[in-house]
């Protein structure tokens, strides 16, 4: 099984966000036994709480469901079990080594920007719509982002 982990700063718009639409993109292709989907956040502000409202409204219009989605903190040992670590922007990048307890040999196939691994059109950091309230951009983004990275790893596991 293939385990996939989204991470922005509080796990409450972006990376539940792209959890949700990977998820629904899995599911598309008939692969969702084939893969566990997660997010989570670098802060801990936000544990427990469901995701941020204008997140629950574009995925609503996008008939994609949230159901059972609660925030949670990263923790070391999500490095040994996930195969993908993708995160939205520099900064959760760079705090990933604070949580990365484990050697080098530990670390999952690909940790990093999801932006990097794809050949997506959107360059840069995810902007943050907690502050910027451009919820609908950042669905575009990820929609794009999350499709053209599931090609990808199925492409490199053959599925």
């Amino acid at each position: 099984m293939l385990r996939v982990l989204f991470v922005c700063l509080g796990n409450i718009c972006r990376s539940p966000m792209a959890e949700a639409v990977f998820r629904e993109k899995v599911n598309q292709t008939g692969l969702s036994k084939q893969f566990f989907v997660d997010s989570a956040g670098t802060g801990d502000w936000h544990i427990g709480e469901m995701p941020h409202k204008g997140t629950q409204e574009i995925l609503k219009k996008h008939q994609i469901s949230f159901e059972n989605m609660k925030a949670r903190q990263l923790q070391s040992a999500d490095f040994q079990i996930f195969t993908y670590i993708f995160t939205m922007d520099d900064q959760n990048t760079k705090d990933l080594a604070f949580f990365q307890k484990e050697s080098l040999e530990d670390r999952p196939l690909y940790q990093g920007r999801l932006l990097d691994f794809v050949n997506a059109t959107y360059k840069g950091d995810i902007p943050d719509p907690y502050f910027t309230g451009n919820f609908d951009l950042v669905y575009k983004i990820l929609s794009e982002a999350c499709e053209k990275a599931l090609d990808k790893i199925r492409k490199l596991h053959q599925l």
